[in-house]
C-alpha cells in the first residue's frame, strides 16, 4: 500500500486545471488522475456515463499487476500502458512515481496527439505533486481532520 496523499486546495485546483487543459488539447473524451491506492483525485471531460470509482480502482490494480510483470522481466516498471478498443482507447501513465494519469479517447484523437500532450501534462503534474510532497514533509503543515474547525464551531455544536 502507498501512504495516503493529502491534497491542499491550491494543488487540487492546479491538478483540475491541468486535467481540463489536457482534455481539450488531446481532444480526449475524459482525463483522470488517480492515486496508486485507487482513489480518484481529479476528473475532466465526459465522465457522466462512467463508474469513476470502479475505473480508478481497476486502473490502480492494472498498474500494480503490470508492475509485477515488469519485475519478472527485470524492469523497474512499465510507466506507460495503452489499451485499444473498438470505440475507446486508454492511455495510462505513471506520473512522478506517485499518481496515475488516464486519458480516454476515441476516433476524434490519435495516439500520437495523446502521447504528445500527456508528455507536457505529466511534467506539469509532477511539479504539482513534488510541491505537495515538500509541503507534507514540512513541520507544521500537516493538516488534521479538525484543522478547519474553529472554537466558535465547537461552542455552537455544544450549545443549547
Amino acid at each position: 500500500m502507498h501512504p495516503q496523499m493529502v491534497m491542499y486546495e491550491e494543488e487540487f485546483q492546479q491538478v483540475a486545471g491541468l486535467c481540463d487543459r489536457l482534455t481539450r488539447e488531446a481532444n480526449a473524451r475524459c482525463v483522470f488522475v488517480i492515486d496508486k491506492n485507487g482513489q480518484l483525485i481529479s476528473a475532466s471531460g465526459d465522465t457522466g456515463q462512467l463508474d469513476t470509482t470502479s475505473l480508478a480502482s481497476l486502473t490502480a490494480g492494472n498498474i500494480a499487476a503490470t508492475g509485477g510483470l515488469a519485475k519478472l522481466l527485470g524492469e523497474k516498471e512499465f510507466s506507460i500502458l495503452f489499451h485499444e478498443g473498438e470505440r475507446d482507447n486508454l492511455h495510462i501513465s505513471i506520473v512522478g512515481g506517485r499518481v496515475i494519469l488516464v486519458v480516454i479517447f476515441d476516433h476524434r484523437s490519435s495516439l500520437g496527439l495523446v502521447r504528445l500532450r500527456v508528455k507536457k501534462a505529466s511534467e506539469d503534474l509532477a511539479r504539482v505533486f513534488d510541491e505537495l510532497a515538500r509541503k507534507a514533509e514540512q513541520p507544521g503543515t500537516q493538516p488534521t481532520a479538525f484543522a478547519e474547525i474553529t472554537d466558535d464551531d465547537i461552542d455552537n455544536l455544544f450549545s443549547d
